[in-house]
C-alpha cells in the first residue's frame, strides 16, 4: 500500500488530542447541550470516515466500509478502550447531546433510502422480469426462513423484550434475507457487467429484495409498535402500504415529475430543485408513518419516483448525492460503528454466536439465491455469480439494523452482531463476484444486445432528454412541430414549446386547440409511441410565451438543461449568406445543439406529412454521423424512406487518390450508415456522387429522386454571424424540398467545406 493512503488515517491521532483538549475544555463550561460538541463529533466522522472510505476503495472495497470502521475505531472498540476519558469527552452519552447528532443521523437514514431509490432502475427489473422475481422470491424466503428460525432460539439475553420474540424474530428474518442494490451495483458496474444479461439479473434482483425487505421493515415496524400480534392493525399497516405503494406509482409518479418539471422552469432560486426533492420526500416520508410504517418506506419510493423523472438533470443528481455521500453518509454509518462495541465479541459465547449469525446468513442467502438462479433458468457460473452478489448486506443492513436498536426490537449485543455481520459479508462479496464473473462468456444474442447498446450510448438521439421547440404561428412552425413531436414520441421525451411570435400570448389563447404546436407534437408523438415496441409512455408538453426580448427569452430558457433547440419560424434566411436575424438571435443564447427546420415544397401546404422521405448527406465526419441519426430516427418514426448519399468533404476534384482507396473509404461510411439504418429495421438506399462538389452532389439527388427532406448534420463556423458552412447554405437556399439543419453544439474554426 502507498504511504500515501496512510496520510489522512495518520492525521486522526492529531485531531483527536486537539478535540478532546477542546472538548474538556467545552465541558467544563457548560453541562447542557453543546453546539461545540456537535461539530466536532461531526468533523471526526467526515474526516475520519472519507479518509478510510477512500482507502478502502483503492483496495477494491466499498467506501461505507471505511465509514463503518470509522465509527468502530472511534467507539468504545478501540478509542474507548485506549483512552475513555477522551472518547467520553468527545462523544458523551448523555441524552441531549446524543439527541443532537442523532437528528443529524436519522435524517441522513431518509436521505440515503432517497439515493438509493435513486439508484433503483425500474426499467431494468421490468427487462428481465419473471426470471428476476422467481430469484429474488427464492432469495428471500430461504434465508428469511434461517433468520427466523435463528431468532427463535436466541436466547433470552440477546432480547430487549424476551415477550416479544415473534417481532424479533421476523426482524432477524428480514435482516438476512435483504441484500445492498448499491454495493451489488457498485461492483457489477466496475467489472463492466451492468449490460450483461447476469448483471441485470443480479442488480434487478437485488432491487426487488430491497423493496420487498423495506415493505416487511414496515410492516415489522408496526407491530413492534403495538407490542403484540394485532390483527386489525397489521392489516392496516398492510393495507396502508399497499394503497401508499398503488398511489405512489399511478397518480404520484405523475405528480412528482410535474413539481420537478414545475422547479425546473419556474423557480430562479438556486437549488431549487433539490429543495423540491427534500420536501417530497419528506412528505412521503410523514405519510408513511401516518398509516403506520417506518418512514424510510416513504423516502424509499421517493427516491424511485424521482430517480425517473427526466427532468432529473445531471448537475442537480451530481449536487444531491454529492451531499448525501460527503456529509451524511459518513456521519450515519460512523454513528453506527459508535454504536457497535466489539469488545463484547471478547466474551466466547457471543463470539460463537456471532460467527454462527455471519455463516447462517451468508449459507442462507448464497443458497437461496443459487437456487432461485437455477429455477430462473441461470447456467451454474451464472447462479455463483449471482448467489455472490446477493450475499452482501453493506449499508441496507446497517439501516435495519439501527432501526432495529432505536424501535427497542435488537439489543445492543444483537445490533452489534448484525453490524459484524454485514461488515464481513460486504467485504467478502466483491471478491467473491469478481471472481464469478471474471471470464464468463455471452452468447450471440447478447453479444448483438451489448453492440447495440453501446452504440446507442455514444448516439446523439439516445442521449436526448428535454427538447425545448420554439416556434411562431407560421406553417413552417407546423412542420417544425412535426418534427419535433416524431422525435419526441421514440423515448417519450418532455417537450417544452416556446412560442416567440409577436403577440404570442394572444395567440396562444385564442388558437385553437385541435391547431395548435402541442397538439401537432402530441399527435407525432403518439402515433410513433403507438407503432413502437417500447413502452414510452405518453409525452409530455407544456407550453410557455415570450415575456421579454427574444434573446433574453432563449437565455433563460437555455439554463433549465435543454439539450436540443428545434427552431420553426415563418423566415428562416434572408439576404445573401445570412440567416433571418430572429434565428441568429436565437442561436447566439444558445450553446446547445440546434435543429432548424425550413419546410418547402409540399410541406408548405401539407406541414403534417403522414411519411417522410428523407435524404442524408454522409461524409464520415462526426456531424454527418449526428445527421444520419436524425434522418434514421425520423425515417423509424414517420414510417417514410431514407436514401444516403457519399459526398466528398473537400472541392478539390483534382484529388482523385487513388480509386480503390478512394472508394474502400467511401464504400465503408456508407456501409456505416447501412449499419445504423440496420439497428433500427430502417431500409435504406445508398448512393455514391465522388465527381461532384458536395452541394451539387446533394442537389443532383434530390432532382432525380422524390424525397422531400434532406437532413444534414452541420458544424457552426465561428464568426460574426450564424454559418453552418457555403454547403450548407447553397443547400438550404436552393433546394425546392424542406431542409433541417442539424448542427454541433460548439461553434469550430472554418477550414474544409463538411456535409
Amino acid at each position: 500500500m502507498q504511504w500515501s493512503l496512510l496520510r489522512p488515517v495518520g492525521l486522526v491521532p492529531t485531531a483527536l488530542v486537539l478535540t478532546t483538549i477542546a472538548a474538556a475544555a467545552e465541558g467544563g463550561k457548560s453541562t447542557g447541550p453543546s453546539e461545540f460538541l456537535l461539530v466536532a463529533q461531526t468533523v471526526l466522522l467526515i474526516a475520519v470516515g472519507r479518509g478510510l472510505g477512500e482507502i478502502m476503495q483503492r483496495i477494491g472495497q466499498p467506501s461505507v466500509i471505511g465509514e463503518l470502521l470509522a465509527g468502530i475505531l472511534l467507539g468504545p472498540s478501540l478509542f474507548g478502550w485506549i483512552w475513555p476519558d477522551a472518547q467520553h469527552a468527545i462523544f458523551p452519552k448523555t441524552p441531549e447531546q446524543k439527541a443532537m447528532i442523532d437528528g443529524i443521523a436519522q435524517f441522513g437514514i431518509l436521505l440515503l433510502l432517497l439515493l438509493t431509490g435513486m439508484e433503483t432502475d425500474l426499467k431494468l427489473v421490468k427487462k428481465v422480469g419473471k426470471a428476476a422475481i422467481a430469484i429474488s422470491i427464492a432469495g428471500i424466503l430461504v434465508p428469511f426462513a434461517c433468520g427466523f428460525a435463528l431468532g427463535e432460539f436466541l436466547p433470552d439475553a440477546l432480547l430487549p423484550k424476551p415477550e416479544q420474540r415473534l417481532v424479533a424474530s421476523l426482524f432477524m428474518g428480514t435482516a438476512l434475507s435483504i441484500s445492498s442494490v448499491k454495493i451489488v451495483a457498485v461492483v457489477v458496474r466496475e467489472m463492466n457487467f451492468m449490460r450483461r444479461n447476469v448483471g441485470q439479473i443480479i442488480v434487478a434482483t437485488a432491487v426487488i429484495d430491497d423493496t420487498i425487505g423495506w415493505i416487511i421493515i414496515a410492516v415489522i415496524f408496526s407491530l413492534a409498535s403495538q407490542g403484540t400480534l394485532d390483527v386489525a392493525s397489521v392489516a392496516k399497516a398492510v393495507l396502508g402500504t399497499l394503497a401508499f405503494l398503488a398511489i405512489s406509482f399511478t397518480i404520484g409518479r405523475r405528480l412528482v415529475f410535474q413539481l420537478i418539471r414545475w422547479a425546473n422552469d419556474n423557480l430562479v432560486s438556486s437549488a431549487a430543485v433539490v429543495t423540491v426533492i427534500l420536501l417530497l420526500m419528506g412528505v412521503m416520508a410523514l405519510i408513511t408513518h401516518l398509516i403506520g410504517v417506518h418512514t424510510v418506506l416513504g423516502a424509499f419510493v421517493a427516491g424511485i419516483l424521482v430517480g425517473e423523472s427526466p427532468i432529473l438533470t445531471r448537475q442537480i443528481d451530481e449536487r444531491l448525492r454529492g451531499l448525501i455521500s460527503s456529509f451524511f453518509m459518513p456521519v450515519f454509518f460512523g454513528l453506527a460503528g459508535l454504536s457497535a462495541d466489539l469488545s463484547v465479541l471478547r466474551d466466547p459465547n457471543l463470539l460463537m454466536l456471532t460467527g454462527l449469525l455471519v455463516v447462517i446468513a451468508s449459507v442462507g442467502k448464497f443458497g437461496g439465491a443459487f437456487v432461485g438462479g437455477t429455477l430462473g433458468g441461470l447456467n451454474r457460473r451464472e447462479s455463483l455469480a449471482l448467489a455472490s452478489g446477493m450475499n452482501a448486506r453493506g449499508s441496507t443492513e446497517v439501516i435495519i439494523a439501527t432501526i432495529g436498536l432505536s424501535i427497542g426490537v435488537l439489543s445492543q449485543n444483537l445490533f452489534t452482531m448484525i453490524v459484524t455481520m454485514a461488515i464481513v459479508t460486504t467485504m467478502a462479496m466483491p471478491p467473491m463476484l469478481r471472481a464469478a464473473l471474471a471470464g464468463l462468456p455471452m452468447n450471440e444474442e447478447e453479444k448483438e444486445r451489448l453492440e447495440r447498446e453501446e452504440f446507442e450510448r455514444r448516439g446523439f438521439v439516445a442521449n436526448l432528454e428535454r427538447p425545448l421547440l420554439a416556434v411562431d404561428e407560421s406553417v413552417n412552425a407546423t412542420f417544425a412541430s412535426h418534427i419535433a413531436g416524431l422525435i419526441a414520441g421514440m423515448r417519450g421525451f418532455p417537450v417544452t414549446v416556446l412560442h416567440i411570435g409577436k403577440g404570442a400570448k394572444e395567440q396562444v389563447k385564442g388558437r385553437d386547440e385541435k391547431e395548435s404546436h402541442e397538439a401537432v407534437v402530441k399527435k407525432a408523438a403518439e402515433t410513433v409511441s403507438a407503432n413502437s415496441d417500447e413502452d414510452t409512455g405518453s409525452v409530455d408538453v407544456v407550453t410557455r410565451a415570450r415575456r421579454a426580448e427574444l434573446g433574453e427569452t432563449i437565455a433563460d430558457e437555455a439554463r433549465k438543461g435543454f439539450d436540443l433547440l428545434v427552431i420553426g419560424v415563418d423566415k428562416v434566411t434572408a439576404s445573401k449568406d445570412r440567416f433571418d436575424r430572429k434565428i441568429e438571435d436565437i442561436a447566439a443564447k444558445f450553446d446547445g445543439p440546434l435543429a432548424i427546420v425550413a419546410a418547402k415544397g409540399k410541406h408548405l401546404k401539407q406541414p403534417l406529412p403522414e411519411a417522410l422521405d428523407i435524404l442524408v448527406p454522409v461524409s464520415g465526419s462526426g456531424v454527418s454521423k449526428r445527421g444520419a441519426e436524425i434522418a434514421v430516427a425520423l425515417t423509424q418514426a414517420g414510417s417514410g424512406s431514407l436514401r444516403v448519399i457519399y459526398v466528398a468533404t473537400t472541392r478539390d476534384k483534382g484529388a482523385q487518390r487513388g480509386a480503390s482507396r478512394g472508394l474502400s473509404q467511401e464504400t465503408g461510411i456508407l456501409k456505416d450508415a447501412s449499419d445504423l439504418a440496420a439497428r433500427y429495421d430502417v431500409d435504406i438506399t445508398t448512393t455514391l456522387r465522388v465527381n461532384r462538389a458536395p452541394e451539387a452532389a446533394i442537389l443532383r439527388e434530390i432532382d432525380t429522386t422524390d424525397v422531400d427532406l434532406v437532413v444534414m448534420g452541420v458544424d457552426r463556423i465561428q464568426g460574426d454571424h450564424l454559418s453552418f458552412g457555403g454547403v450548407a447554405d447553397a443547400v438550404l437556399r436552393q433546394s425546392k424540398v424542406s431542409v433541417l439543419l442539424v448542427s454541433s453544439g460548439e461553434a469550430r474554426q472554418a477550414s474544409t467545406e463538411q456535409a
